[in-house]
């Protein structure tokens, strides 16, 4: 005998939140790479600025911070010994932070890919001077991206023993459980 499914459109997991998909911040990424690759062919030559460093060492500076409450925030969910409880509203507000910064720092990956590669191909001094803060502003993007993933995943609700009993329909939702 099947189940009855719901009414199409009333689906209550159709809004359900999950883990970020590598494919979404890969076509964000290549997006903002072709992006980044015409404006820059298009614009390099009409006097715009040097690059500038700030946005790199904002990038990295949030990498640490996220790096930082994944390891925190992993251990007051695991209840490791000297750790306070885990306030559950202030993991979905990393959730949130992981997700969004994300797909932030693919985008700027993205775009600073483009401009690397853009600037590796062209001989010019302005370009080889700002190869440096190109090629550090893409790995910080990475570490960001890496950061956010990781703190996406440290905000997990660890199984239980007791729901290994269970079947997997039996599961009973809890806040942070993906």
């Amino acid at each position: 005998m099947s189940q009855a499914q719901p009414p199409r459109g009333t689906d209550p997991d159709r809004f359900r939140m999950g883990p970020t998909r590598i494919s979404t911040l890969v076509v964000a990424g290549l997006a903002a790479a072709a992006a980044a690759w015409l404006l820059i062919s298009s614009l390099y030559y009409s006097g715009i600025p040097r690059l500038p460093w700030l946005p790199v060492v904002t990038l990295a500076a949030l990498a640490v911070l996220e790096g930082y409450a994944a390891i925190n925030t992993r251990g007051r969910i695991d209840r490791k010994p000297g750790r306070d409880p885990v306030n559950a509203l202030m993991v979905a507000r990393f959730v949130v932070l992981a997700k969004a910064s994300a797909l932030a720092a693919a985008i700027f990956a993205g775009f600073y890919a483009g401009l690397t590669g853009w600037l590796l191909v062209e001989r010019t001094r302005a370009a080889t001077e700002d190869r440096p803060a190109a090629g550090a502003g893409l790995l910080a993007s990475l570490a960001l991206v890496a950061a956010a993933l990781w703190l996406e995943r440290s905000c997990r609700v660890p199984e239980k023993d007791d729901d290994e009993d269970r079947e997997p329909g039996d599961r009973e939702s809890r806040p942070g459980q993906r």
